[in-house]
């Protein structure tokens, strides 16, 4: 009695120690433990279908909820074995299962433990390979539910040659490129960094994530985190337009013409765009009132500077003229044409700085 308790006890502790390993492989790798024991399973059966003649009589049940790990082979009952692979006589048959005549086969336990190596051996690429697309297929179902969306990541090293830094989120790994950086901004390793997932394609080696923190997106979505009114859809954003590490451009609008749509934005002393423009180490950001009449829009895009007035001058293309004060020409145009260019490209439209003196004539 004693030797049969013991027996039993190992073969629980040998069970559990099996299951408590599959569950700490989804733990740390992100595969789930039924795509794993699946493999195993097939592993198995491929290994020991050689123990019988390459029948494929051999099945594997690994129940991952109820932690059941069984191998059977399933043999014929007959009065004259012809194929001891596949047959077993009615004498044999009766030995192991009382109704194998009434059923006519006879499940036989086989010891998992026999195939262990044998399936190390045997079926360690097919194994690992398998788990390699279990792990692309996580990868690519993780990021595909973030396409266009925040993610937080941590800055594991940074390329020495090419500047890429590679990013751990999740369970996995993805590369920031160099260009996808905000210039002059510099990434440490254990850092935790927002990035923007611009999209996630499957390819023949796997998912390919393409990040960024120069995108305008990234802006789109921090404001949608940072104000409530923005993420519940009571304000709208309707077009950012950014010049990564300098400054953004963004237009918002609300339905309700009781709330102050940029106000809102702006949080009460600044809070909730100081938070964004920490976030973005300094970038400033001008948050504008969209607008469906053309000239208010780009008279409001064209902020800081006061806009006097907005001639259209073309439908197609869309072309204007804002007449500014000649103390806000500069102020206008900006360093090197950026608040020109970042409203132009707010808006739509292609916009022609003149002084106020000189708006209607050369």
């Amino acid at each position: 009695m004693a030797v049969r308790r013991k027996s039993s006890k190992t073969k629980t502790d040998s069970t559990r120690e099996f299951f408590d390993a599959l569950k700490l492989m989804e733990e740390e790798r992100g595969i789930p433990k039924e795509f794993i024991a699946e493999k195993i399973s097939d592993a198995i059966v491929v290994a020991a279908r050689k123990d019988y003649g390459g029948n494929d009589i051999v099945s594997c049940v690994i129940d991952t909820e109820k932690e059941i790990f069984s191998v059977t082979a399933r043999k014929t009952v007959v009065d004259e074995v012809m194929d001891p692979y596949t047959e077993i006589s009615k004498e044999d048959a009766v030995k192991i299962d009382p109704n194998a005549l009434q059923n006519g086969f006879v499940d036989i336990k086989l010891d998992p433990k026999k195939f262990g190596r044998v399936v190390a051996q045997n079926s360690k690429n097919n194994f690992r390979q398998g788990v390699r697309e279990a792990e692309r297929g996580q990868v690519l179902a993780e990021f595909q539910s973030h396409n266009r969306e925040l993610v937080t990541a941590v800055v594991q090293r940074i390329d020495p040659k090419t500047g890429n830094a590679i990013l751990t989120i999740g369970h996995n790994e993805a590369t920031l490129p160099k260009l996808e950086q905000v210039p002059d901004e510099v990434l440490t390793e254990g850092e935790h960094i927002k990035v923007y997932v611009v999209d996630v394609k499957e390819t023949e080696r796997g998912a390919k994530i393409m990040l960024s923190r120069t995108h305008p997106g990234l802006v789109k979505r921090l404001f949608e985190t940072e104000v409530p009114e923005i993420f519940d859809g009571t304000i709208e954003i309707k077009a950012v337009s950014r010049q990564a590490g300098s400054r953004t451009k963004i237009a918002v609008w609300s339905a309700n013409s009781e709330i102050d749509a940029v106000g809102a934005c702006i949080g009460p002393r600044g809070a909730r765009v100081n938070k964004i423009v920490e976030e973005l180490a300094g970038e400033k950001i001008d948050i504008v009132r969209y607008s469906d009449d053309p000239k208010e829009f780009v008279s409001e895009a064209l902020s800081p500077a006061k806009v006097v007035s907005v001639e259209i001058e073309s439908e197609d293309p869309k072309v204007c003229k804002a007449s500014v004060p000649e103390a806000q020409l500069s102020l206008a145009i900006g360093n090197k044409g950026q608040n020109v260019r970042l409203a132009a490209k707010l808006t739509g439209w292609k916009i022609d700085i003149h002084p106020e003196s000189g708006f209607f004539g050369e």
